[in-house]
């Protein structure tokens, strides 16, 4: 196999959240065991809340960034956990209207969407996903002018002169040519303080 350099990196964030999850699952572990003996208080809840978000988070950037092989599923129960659990932790809500489970790139997909209407969403609210014979729709309240209007048209496969992309938007990057490889394009449109981003 010939590794370009999207696979290397789909790789290599694979990796990250792979070593990652098993130290923070043994801080979730024992936490649980503190628990057990009664050690209650403000701080142990921070700690615990902090844990769960960061548990959620590996798991959803290991899908969002990690590497989807051929053929593989995602369960609905599995993608509902994460994104309840990522919603514990801010303003941000998570509503997964897909019945059923999904070929993991198509997960993978609609992660990355989600985490760029995360990123043009300051004040938080629900990113809503739905999955029809027309394809995903991933929509939320989100900014078209945040953090970048050329970052959108990126997403939406124009030629713009594009800006740096700060590791923090990524997403709109990857997305891309994610969906190049099978074909596709995302079609971004905003209406009424709604960002909809359609795979």
């Amino acid at each position: 196999m010939i590794l370009n350099s999207q696979m290397l990196a789909a790789l290599i964030g694979s990796r990250i959240c792979h070593d990652l999850i098993s130290p923070v699952g043994a801080i979730q572990n024992g936490i649980e065991l503190l628990a057990m003996e009664g050690r209650k208080g403000p701080e142990m809840t921070l700690i615990e809340d902090s844990v769960l978000n960061a548990s959620a988070r590996i798991r959803f950037m290991r899908v969002a960034f990690g590497m989807a092989g051929t053929g593989q599923r995602f369960g609905r129960a599995e993608v509902v956990s994460i994104l309840d659990d990522m919603a514990r932790a801010g303003r941000l809500r998570y509503d997964w209207s897909v019945d059923g489970d999904a070929p993991r790139s198509a997960v993978q997909e609609a992660f990355l969407a989600i985490l760029c209407l995360e990123s043009g969403m300051p004040r938080g609210g629900t990113i809503s996903v739905t999955h029809s014979a027309k394809g995903w729709q991933i929509s939320g309240p989100a900014d078209p002018m945040r953090p970048d209007p050329d970052l959108w048209e990126i997403l939406a496969g124009q030629p713009v002169n594009a800006p740096t992309i700060l590791p923090a938007h990524v997403q709109f990057a990857m997305l891309p040519l994610l969906l190049n490889d099978r074909g596709a394009t995302a079609d971004v449109s905003a209406e009424e303080g709604m960002v909809h981003i359609r795979l």
